[in-house]
């Protein structure tokens, strides 16, 4: 049976004033074969490299976990509790801060990093002792505060100047339940963690993207909160809507609506949303536990002036090789739209065959096996 998604794209986003929404409707069947649009990113994007520097104290594999005006904050994939800190501009290694412990200034396991450069802060989320620490930029602790209880949280952002804002992965674990509190999404405080605002996205029953058999079970990781510019996207996976949420305006507006899809169900996520260019992604909830393969995706762009939909694809202009972007992956804040980790040795293998050019090509020239990756920003024309 044909399984059918209706989008309501209500292109709200493009400035702060509570103006009238200019809705287009876009009817998707998510079976469909799209045509192929191949994109270049630099022209609706612009491109900033930054080679993390080496030494032998930073060495690092270069997941990033915050990038602000002055600093990007670098983990490590392995839980050793690293945080590397380098300047935005030059990449330079600035210092290391590492807190990983049993005591009560310290964590077990960083989940993610929220960056506060306004008050110099930066806020550690310790998903295993559902805690959330804060230190300055040198690392010193300043103060910690609790999940909220029987909350768990996994993803937190900066939402203003006293507060962040946060998702309850808590309903994962009611798969097939009826909605259990008011709210998941919610506005807290920086100094203690206590809920300032709860927001409520309306649903019944809960979906999320787990599947189990006998007695194995498997999960994907949807993103619930995209920053975009100076809003937010919202997503909850039980819900057939996508919304925005401006904090000025303290409202949710509808992005995307989607019919409610069966056999298998599809949950939907963004990417970045430009003035000509809308990056959708989809995933199905379905799992071969033989294979060992599951949840399927499909990207594809609506490009808001032809008013179609394609299946994207993104390439950078600084390869002469076609070399695709992965535009949903990552998130950015402010100006950065998204980012991605170019790896050492893969630029060096490029560079060696031409297949280089401009900015990028003298990065990689600067580059041996053992140096730190190079990140990769993907920032905003139109800011």
């Amino acid at each position: 049976m044909k399984t059918y998604s209706y989008l309501l794209l209500a292109i709200c986003l493009c400035g702060c004033s509570p103006s009238p929404v200019n809705k287009e409707i876009l009817e998707i069947d998510v079976t469909a074969n799209y045509s192929e649009k191949e994109l270049v990113l630099q022209d609706f994007m612009d491109v900033e490299y930054i080679p993390l520097q080496t030494t032998d104290e930073f060495v690092t594999q270069g997941d990033v976990a915050a990038i602000g005006d002055s600093v990007i904050l670098v983990k490590n994939y392995i839980n050793d509790g690293n945080i590397y800190v380098f300047d935005r501009k030059t990449g330079h290694g600035l210092r290391i801060i590492n807190r990983r412990g049993q005591g009560a200034e310290e964590y077990t396991y960083i989940n993610s990093i929220v960056l506060d450069e306004e008050h110099e802060e930066i806020f550690v989320n310790d998903a295993t002792l559902k805690k959330i620490l804060v230190y300055d930029l040198s690392g010193n602790f300043k103060r910690s505060f609790n999940h909220t209880e029987g909350a768990e949280y996994l993803e937190v952002y900066n939402f203003d100047t006293d507060n962040l804002i946060r998702y309850d992965m808590s309903v994962y674990y009611e798969e097939g339940n009826e909605k259990k509190k008011d709210f998941y999404h919610a506005v807290i405080s920086k100094q203690d963690g206590r809920i300032v605002q709860g927001i409520s996205i309306p649903f019944n029953e809960v979906t999320v993207p787990f599947i189990q058999e006998g007695d194995a079970v498997v999960a994907t990781f949807i993103r619930s909160i995209m920053p975009y510019k100076d809003k937010f996207m919202l997503i909850e996976t039980s819900s057939d809507t996508v919304y925005s949420y401006a904090p000025n305006e303290n409202r949710l507006i509808p992005f995307i609506v989607k019919k409610e899809t069966e056999n298998p169900k599809v949950f939907l996520t963004m990417g970045p949303v430009t003035n000509q260019y809308c990056f959708i992604q989809t995933i199905k909830k379905e799992f071969d536990f033989t294979t060992g393969r599951g949840f399927p995706t499909s990207e594809w762009v609506y490009d808001r002036q032809a008013h179609k939909v394609y299946s994207a694809v993104v390439l950078n202009a600084d390869y002469t090789n076609k070399q695709k972007v992965n535009m949903t992956s990552n998130w950015g804040v402010g100006d950065i739209a998204t980012f991605e980790k170019l790896e050492a040795y893969k630029l060096i293998e490029a560079y060696k065959k031409d297949e280089l050019k401009g900015t990028l090509k003298n990065v990689a020239s600067l580059l041996n096996e053992e140096s730190n990756p190079v990140i990769m920003l993907i920032k905003y024309k139109d800011m």
